[in-house]
């Protein structure tokens, strides 16, 4: 079952250990802009993703506003992640909190 997750509570949870963040947006809107050292999360990369990344370490799931996220924070921690959070107000509440955090390409 994942939790939801705040962006305040995302820097602390950042600041205190390895953190995974999936970004499920459409990936032109991606390359314009996502969190540090998210990666791009769709259909044809959920394969490789759930066989690369560490089912320990936290994971955080966003998308635009919060809201799709959940489903897909939902559906990788019945994959095996003991860690998932989906995070509230998406990129776009990223966006205007943490600007010295955004990352493109």
């Amino acid at each position: 079952m994942f939790k939801h997750i705040n962006i305040q509570q995302l820097c602390e949870l950042r600041a205190e250990k390895n953190v995974n963040i999936a970004d499920t947006r459409d990936k032109q809107s991606f390359d314009a802009g996502h969190i540090s050292e998210a990666v791009h999360l769709d259909n044809a990369s959920l394969h490789q993703f759930i066989s690369d990344t560490a089912v320990d370490d936290a994971l955080v799931v966003c998308c635009y506003h919060g809201n799709s996220s959940q489903g897909a924070a939902d559906y990788l921690s019945e994959q095996g992640f003991s860690e998932v959070y989906s995070l509230d107000g998406g990129f776009e509440l990223w966006k205007v909190s943490q600007p010295d955090d955004i990352a493109q390409g």
